[in-house]
């Protein structure tokens, strides 16, 4: 765990592209669920924020 944080502190490759999955997928399961309304209202913004996130973070060092 604490690996993954001194990853994200260097701007690394790895854990910022884990980040960006995990905010996509957070935004993919929002659009799926068909309870709460607002989550499904902001799901397209979270998931476009994870997608443009991913592509810059996959320009970072390994």
């Amino acid at each position: 765990m604490t690996r993954f944080f001194t990853g994200l502190m260097r701007l690394r490759r790895g854990p910022w592209e884990m980040l960006a999955t995990i905010i996509i997928a957070i935004g993919v399961f929002m659009l799926m669920q068909p309870f709460v309304i607002w989550a499904f209202t902001y799901s397209f913004v979270v998931t476009l924020t994870g997608t443009v996130m991913f592509i810059i973070v996959s320009h970072f060092p390994e």
